[in-house]
């Protein structure tokens, strides 16, 4: 019997293909929620990121404060770092005019400093790390930022690159598919591997979700924003209650030391 915290045992999921499915269905239910609410019911990018927002800071704290690992909790924190992703990277990329470009460049240089900052204060941006209240700020800051960037990628890739909502799909899914390979037949660092592919599943999802709710003539199925996000929210919500997680690491790497 040890007397380690509560909280260093963990309070990130084990990184499997649960894991990946439900952190896709995330992403694209930040899409379609996302414009849901700033384009639907028509609130604007700047009122409904401080909604987002607001919500995130309320729900990220808790799961900060939490002792241990609760699915549910850690997937509605995820759920709203991508709503906000997607509200503030559409309010900086149009209502501030800076473009996808501009707003996938500064975005990705505030990521990159945010992971800079973190291994600097904390020695290391590991998932296997996860286990006091400054680590989990670093994490939530980090995974922010991520979709925000992934946001504007994907709109960047499928509207100036040309691609459409499609395209930018497949081309975000093959990228993904090059990074399991990397996984499985290299010894690469999976930490790297991660955050790769934890950033690029946000302009997969941002994609995808623009593929079901985008009108006919651009290139969508027009499913609706409000119906695609109830069906998202129920598929993710089915998953986190029938599909087991515990909190875990990286397979194939070694957990932190107590």
């Amino acid at each position: 019997m040890t007397n380690r915290p509560i909280a260093s045992l963990g309070k990130v999921p084990e990184i499997t293909l649960t894991f990946w499915i439900i952190k896709i269905a995330a992403t694209t239910l930040g899409e379609t929620g996302g414009d849901a609410v700033s384009m639907t019911l028509g609130l604007g990018y700047a009122v409904s990121t401080a909604i987002f927002a607001a919500l995130f800071l309320v729900v990220a704290t808790a799961q900060i404060r939490a002792r241990s690992f609760h699915p549910a909790l850690y997937w509605l924190v995820i759920v709203a770092t991508t709503t906000v992703g997607t509200t503030m990277a559409d309010f900086a990329d149009r209502s501030l005019g800076v473009g996808y470009t501009g707003g996938s460049s500064i975005l990705f240089v505030l990521l990159m400093a945010c992971l800079g900052t973190w291994r600097l204060v904390c020695g290391s941006v590991s998932v296997n790390r996860i286990d006091s209240p400054r680590q989990e700020t670093f994490y939530w800051a980090t995974i922010l930022f991520s979709n925000t960037l992934g946001t504007a990628l994907g709109d960047f890739l499928a509207d100036d690159g040309g691609l459409g909502y499609e395209g930018g799909a497949l081309v975000f899914g093959a990228a993904l598919q090059v990074i399991a390979a990397l996984y499985f037949f290299t010894g690469i660092s999976r930490t790297l591997l991660f955050w790769a592919a934890f950033i690029l599943t946000r302009p997969l999802g941002a994609t995808l979700g623009d593929t079901l709710t985008k009108p006919l003539a651009d290139g969508g199925l027009n499913l609706g924003r409000i119906v695609s996000s109830l069906v998202l929210a129920v598929f993710i919500a089915a998953c986190v209650w029938l599909l087991p997680q515990r909190a875990g690491t990286h397979p194939g790497e070694p957990a932190a030391a107590p």
